[in-house]
């Protein structure tokens, strides 16, 4: 190693320097190995693995940025029968996802998520009562509420209008699968000039983020957008979901406690940063000031790269392909593109959703938070088949056990500093 802390040029690292330069241990690069983000090599006669220090390198400079320490390869590991992510593609129940959502609408995948089985046409719909109740809640808000806030809300009252909520059998809660999703939409303010109630979600959902009039082209992207992001195996709101699910909370609670954690930045809030970025391209002209700014804040550049996949994200391939289609999507699109060809040079990220979702809503006269609103409502139905999974596990299992770092006992009494009680 030279005093830089990298290897000489041409010179590979082996595991022990790998791991001083990540700042972790020995086994934890072999889970980053595993989960795609390190590839490694042994060389003729060597004894274990070696990895090039350049992939070392851009990896350390990765997690320093991130707020969040590395996992280690102590992870909670739970059995699901819903989607496999394996050699960077993904499937639902055995079945490919990118073709599955290509095929068939957003409700229809929800369906082969809940039951197994595909019933063409279906539409989800909601009983009139439950859309007013959520609809008086939401309008109570503050104007500078934000999507996730709405969806909070409206799930929140929608459970309040349901008295059968505690009902955790697996039909009642397709059920309220199938009335929730619709209500979500619904309780959203429609965009003025723009009001659709019926027809598929996504055209219901399409009148409640741009008043520009869709075509088919545009619904069949936004559809294809909802379905693609069903799912995603256990994604942070995911697990949050199963661990309501895991006491017992019913279907709604579920879901209110995905919607808490899908607000966060790192997950999807991602896409509001990224559609931000690409309208300072469009206004630049070109992304290399953009992603400068971007790296010299100490910031990741949004919408590239993904800890699951080591090439393109198959969602933002298969959104990528669907908006070359659609003209007014040229523009956001040469943007995005521009983004990753400029990021390229340094680093080998490639577009994940985030960046093709933010083509969408750019290009479509919607507010840099249409995206979050996509991906929860999209991702409802995968928190409803999670949510049906747990309640067949053992109640309460999702229950880690804390490693305490603080004092240790027994401690001397703190001095009080005000009045003793008597």
């Amino acid at each position: 190693m030279t005093e830089q802390g990298t290897a000489p040029e041409g010179r590979r690292l082996s595991t022990k320097e790998a791991a001083e330069l990540l700042g972790v241990k020995p086994e934890t690069v072999y889970a980053y190995v595993s989960r795609g983000q390190l590839s490694s090599r042994r060389g003729p006669g060597a004894r274990g693995s070696t990895f090039d220090p350049g992939e070392v390198e851009a990896l350390a400079r990765r997690n320093r940025r991130s707020p969040a320490a590395p996992a280690t390869g102590d992870q909670l590991s739970v059995r699901t029968r819903i989607t496999l992510i394996d050699d960077d593609r993904y499937y639902y129940r055995g079945v490919d996802a990118v073709q599955l959502a290509l095929d068939h609408s957003y409700e229809e995948v929800a369906e082969w998520l809940w039951t197994g089985v595909l019933r063409p046409d279906i539409r989800f719909t909601a009983p009139a009562e439950t859309v007013l109740a959520a609809r008086r809640a939401v309008d109570a808000l503050p104007e500078h509420s934000g999507p996730t806030d709405r969806l909070r809300v409206a799930a929140i009252s929608a459970a309040a209008a349901d008295p059968l909520r505690f009902d955790l059998a697996e039909e009642a809660v397709i059920g309220t699968g199938r009335t929730l999703i619709p209500t979500l939409v619904a309780a959203l303010p429609p965009v003025p000039s723009s009001h659709h109630d019926d027809g598929p979600l996504a055209r219901r959902l399409w009148a409640r983020l741009t008043g520009i009039k869709p075509d088919e082209v545009s619904l069949h992207i936004l559809d294809t957008a909802l379905a693609l992001l069903v799912d995603h195996d256990l994604a942070a709101s995911t697990l949050a979901v199963r661990v309501a699910a895991s006491a017992r909370a019913h279907p709604y609670a579920a879901v209110s406690a995905g919607l808490g954690v899908l607000e966060g930045p790192l997950h999807g809030a991602a896409s509001g940063m990224v559609h931000r970025m690409l309208l300072d391209v469009l206004d630049r002209g070109s992304a290399a000031p953009v992603v400068a700014a971007e790296l010299r804040a100490g910031r990741r550049v949004p919408g590239l790269g993904h800890r699951l996949y080591t090439g393109e994200d198959p969602r933002a391939q298969a959104l990528f392909a669907l908006l070359e289609n659609r003209p007014e999507a040229a523009p956001a699109l040469a943007a995005a593109h521009d983004v990753v060809a400029t990021t390229a040079r340094h680093t080998d990220l490639r577009a994940n959703i985030d960046l093709a979702l933010a083509v969408l809503t750019a290009s479509s006269g919607m507010p840099a938070e249409a995206g979050e609103t996509i991906f929860a409502v999209a991702r409802t139905a995968g928190w409803i088949a999670h949510a049906m999974e747990e309640y067949d596990e053992r109640p309460l299992r999702m229950r880690p056990s804390g490693q305490y770092v603080g004092l240790r006992p027994p401690q001397a009494m703190p001095a009080s500093d005000g009045a003793r009680k008597v």
